[in-house]
């Protein structure tokens, strides 16, 4: 089976936020994976605050979690700040999971 970003992006979904019960995913923590030299994994994510504690955790979870995908050689995570994490980011799924109403 090939390596796809949307398997990248499914498995990202076993990876949580130990603050917050809920994925990075649906969190709306990753705001990019790419695949380049096929097997090379790149992933543009964020945290929910600069001074995040669990920032080394949250990291190593996605990095080891993203290797156990066949296919994948390395993995590379971009952490940026632009655009800032607000709730407004986090999923529908998210939304309920967490008992936030939407307007």
């Amino acid at each position: 089976m090939a390596l796809t970003t949307e398997s990248v992006w499914d498995k990202l979904h076993n990876c949580y936020d130990p603050e917050i019960p809920l994925n990075v995913v649906d969190l709306g923590l990753i705001y990019n994976v790419q695949i380049e030299n096929e097997g090379d994994v790149v992933v543009e994510m964020t945290l929910t605050a600069q001074g995040c504690p669990s920032h080394t955790e949250i990291s190593r979870d996605i990095r080891q979690t993203i290797l156990s995908v066949p296919g994948v050689n390395t993995c590379k995570i971009n952490v940026v700040w632009d655009p800032p994490w607000t709730p407004e980011r986090i999923s529908k799924e998210g939304r309920q999971k967490l008992g936030i109403e939407d307007e």
